[in-house]
């Protein structure tokens, strides 16, 4: 290597956790959700999080996402220190910078999947970036059905709908929780590949909470946790290799 040739720069990453630990209640009902976690979520990545139950899988998404606060340690998104805002700060941040999707739709029945698509920006008084929000719709296939409601729509198209949601208001992370177990393997699998196109296509970080090793085979990368450490990773994974991942850290007996 020339002398002054520069290393190559580590992967920004949209969130970041440094020895995040979560401890619920006190004395002999105190348990330990998050064990001194260090991770990070590379921009424009999709990252599945795994793990038996129990293992902090929904505990670290919440952290991170500014649902829950953290014991110790610091959670960073981009370079905001999540644990440094007060609660109408967090709220902002929850509103402008994070999108979620969770495995129920949660979507509204009196509006149409357009409406619903633009929601929490009508809320939040902002206008949809016209150029962006069209990206989202052609990427998601939804353009033919933005006048239907959702009584109207399919689960698969439901949970598009709630997808284009998270992404229309061009969040910097994309947390989804579980986003296919209400769905047909077929409606699942388009899901998958909207969030893995979402994240290639349109540079979108997302993070998956999955226990279902074919949705992590979706994503870019796998972080394994364990009794809330996070105990291994996985990168460009196959269902298969997931499984045997999966079998290592579970014990026989669950």
């Amino acid at each position: 290597m020339h002398p002054h040739q520069p290393l190559s720069a580590p992967e920004p990453h949209a969130a970041h956790a440094t020895d995040l630990t979560k401890v619920y209640g006190t004395g002999d009902t105190r348990v330990v959700a998050l064990d001194a976690v260090t991770v990070g979520f590379g921009k424009g990545r999709f990252t599945a999080i795994m793990g038996p139950s129990g293992s902090g899988k929904s505990t670290l998404m919440h952290c991170m996402a500014g649902l829950d606060s953290p014991s110790f340690g610091s959670v960073r998104l981009g370079d905001t220190e999540i644990a440094s805002l007060n609660d109408r700060q967090l709220t902002r941040l929850r509103r402008d910078r994070v999108g979620f999707v969770f495995q129920a739709f949660n979507l509204l029945p009196t509006l149409n999947a357009l409406e619903n698509i633009t929601l929490p920006m009508d809320i939040a008084g902002r206008k949809p970036e016209r150029a962006w929000l069209e990206s989202v719709i052609q990427t998601v296939g939804l353009a033919d059905r933005l006048g239907h409601r959702p009584a109207q729509l399919s689960g698969g198209q439901q949970q598009r709908v709630a997808v284009a949601r998270a992404l229309a208001g061009r969040p910097d992370i994309v947390f989804a929780d579980e986003p296919t177990g209400n769905l047909d393997s077929r409606s699942g699998a388009e899901i998958l590949e909207f969030l893995r196109g979402s994240a290639s296509a349109l540079g979108q970080t997302v993070v998956m909470v999955t226990h279902d090793p074919v949705a992590a085979s979706y994503a870019d990368r796998v972080v394994f946790l364990a009794d809330g450490r996070v105990v291994d990773e996985l990168h460009t994974p196959t269902a298969e290799a997931v499984l045997e991942r999966m079998g290592r850290l579970t014990p026989a007996h669950a």
